[in-house]
């Protein structure tokens, strides 16, 4: 019995030592890829930016998406905005349409 206890322990300690080396595989893994995509060089050139400026935008989030290349908020929402206006523009321009191609019909006949 004492035996199999002990077997018992060593097997759960290789499981956590299994365990523990997969989980760092995992992670060594992952760092390549992002040293391999330009990852970490891009998100360090950002945050030097961020620390070279002199004064600390207020909102740093806005200042990283912008630095990376995405859309500020106010971007979005003048997009937003856009699409908005667009949609009715065709709606209108879609009822006009239709009410052009009823005409045409009625003088047909």
């Amino acid at each position: 019995l004492k035996l199999q206890f002990l077997y018992f322990i060593g097997e759960e300690k290789k499981k956590k030592k299994m365990s523990y080396q997969s989980s760092e595989t995992k992670k060594e893994e992952f760092r390549k890829y992002l040293e391999k995509s330009n990852v970490i060089d891009a998100l360090t050139k950002v945050l030097v930016t961020l620390y070279e400026e002199p004064e600390r935008p207020e909102k740093p989030v806005e200042f990283i998406k912008k630095a990376l290349g995405g859309p500020s908020q106010s971007d979005y929402d003048s997009l937003r905005m856009e699409n908005e206006e667009l949609k009715e523009k065709l709606t209108k321009m879609e009822a006009e349409l239709k009410s052009r191609g009823d005409e045409g019909a009625a003088q047909e006949s």
